[in-house]
């Protein structure tokens, strides 16, 4: 996310730390490196034009520049800046009602139907009760697509394949949501490949009938500031009330995120950061912020560990490790929670240095998936029993089983009982404690 915006600015930070001071010349050296990276970030040049303004003239201020190193004063205005442009707070959703409804909105290949469903798996991890809405009524792949996604994350979804009346679907979803105990409507609108007078026609038919609590664009991060330019048309039509900002994970170079706020009026209230189900987030400024500048998202992520972790499973393993307990069972449960998480990689980049840690780093995520390999190739006996690998013969069925070197099984084996060992040391200095 953001990696090579996140690198130029970190070298214009780098550059200034071996100033001894900080003067004008320095001062629009650095701005021209930062203006040059946003541009390159494909952020509107008008933002970027007044957001340097701003930036400089704070940088320029006397108070600010005494007793403060040139580097780090300068990190903290463009950290206060990137925030007040993106909306200086998180806007939660408005889900008010009985049910609260939800219009999504959005271009074909932006994601709309995906984060439909994702929204829908957001909410309930939240202890909402959502009923997804396929309110697409004129493409019959749209509803097969969201029933598909929604068997898959075990969400409701009503659906009308024998009318075209939108105020007949809406009034029926209604009063399933009412019978079922539902408590938040998602509808999955109409798309188009582009915006058109029948799509905005359509949807804003919907908008009358729905009377939504929230009307919610879904704009793919990787059209830059095209999806800024789609938000304004479907904004200028509709009223939106926020935007959900897509495929920030991939190779999106960051201009929507920093432009759509101050262009369209409009807050980001979640973000895409990854293809499964449980990666749409709420959207933090403040945090995402952070993160382009490489300060990292301990937030965020202490979030995304406590959605995935159940908490009684956790309180089991602590008192397993504490006892010495701890096998290889535990561990592959381990592994699958860390691939939950989007893998080791994923984790450093909430951390801060986290990207400049990687690079010095010989790790490949493929590594997992061996490690998976071998200890699924364990019988369960082995597996809660790590003596029994000491048997070379053991080892070579394994290694065999798991498609690896035997040299690797070995490897495996003798890091877990080193870290076993470990953890038996502490849970023994723990009863001192």
């Amino acid at each position: 996310m953001f990696d090579n915006l996140t690198d130029r600015l970190q070298d214009t930070f780098r550059d200034l730390t071996g100033r001894g001071s900080l003067d004008e010349k320095n001062i629009d050296d650095a701005m021209r490196q930062i203006r040059l990276a946003l541009l390159d970030a494909d952020v509107n040049y008008k933002i970027v034009k007044e957001y340097i303004a701003a930036v400089r003239a704070e940088c320029l201020g006397e108070k600010v520049i005494r007793g403060v190193k040139p580097g780090e004063m300068t990190k903290k205005v463009v950290h206060d800046h990137l925030v007040k442009l993106m909306g200086e707070a998180n806007v939660p959703l408005d889900l008010d009602g009985a049910p609260a409804s939800i219009m999504m909105v959005g271009l074909h290949g932006s994601g709309k139907t995906t984060t439909t469903a994702k929204l829908g798996m957001h909410l309930k991890s939240l202890g909402k009760r959502p009923l997804l809405v396929a309110a697409d009524l004129y493409r019959p792949a749209a509803i097969d697509q969201l029933e598909a996604l929604a068997r898959d994350i075990e969400l409701p979804v009503f659906a009308n394949r024998d009318t075209k009346n939108i105020v007949e679907v809406a009034n029926t979803a209604r009063a399933e949501a009412r019978k079922n105990g539902n408590d938040v409507l998602i509808f999955d609108t109409a798309g188009r490949l582009q915006i058109a007078e029948d799509l905005v026609q359509e949807l804003v038919m919907a908008k009358r009938i729905l009377q939504p609590n929230e009307i919610l664009l879904v704009a793919d991060a990787a059209l830059g500031q095209e999806a800024v330019s789609v938000a304004s048309h479907f904004d200028e039509a509709l009223g939106l009330t926020g935007i959900v900002l897509t495929k920030l994970d991939g190779d999106a170079r960051g201009g929507a995120a920093l432009s759509m706020r101050q262009v369209t009026g409009k807050p980001i209230k979640l973000i895409g950061i990854g293809e499964k189900m449980d990666d749409l987030q709420s959207f933090h400024p403040d945090r995402m912020a952070d993160r382009i500048l490489g300060m990292g998202d301990v937030v965020s992520l202490v979030e995304n560990i406590q959605q995935q972790i159940d908490e009684k499973d956790a309180k089991k393993l602590e008192e397993k490790m504490l006892k010495n307990k701890f096998d290889f069972e535990d561990f592959l449960s381990q592994l699958r929670q860390l691939r939950k998480l989007g893998g080791f990689s994923s984790i450093l980049d909430y951390l801060p240095g986290g990207r400049n840690l990687m690079k010095g780093m010989d790790f490949d995520e493929s590594m997992l998936t061996h490690v998976e390999a071998i200890i699924q190739s364990m019988t369960q006996k082995e597996r809660a029993t790590p003596p029994l690998l000491n048997n070379a013969n053991r080892r070579h069925r394994i290694a065999k089983g798991s498609g690896r070197p035997v040299i690797e099984v070995q490897q495996l084996i003798k890091r877990f009982e080193m870290m076993r060992g470990m953890m038996s040391q502490f849970g023994k200095m723990s009863q001192y404690m």
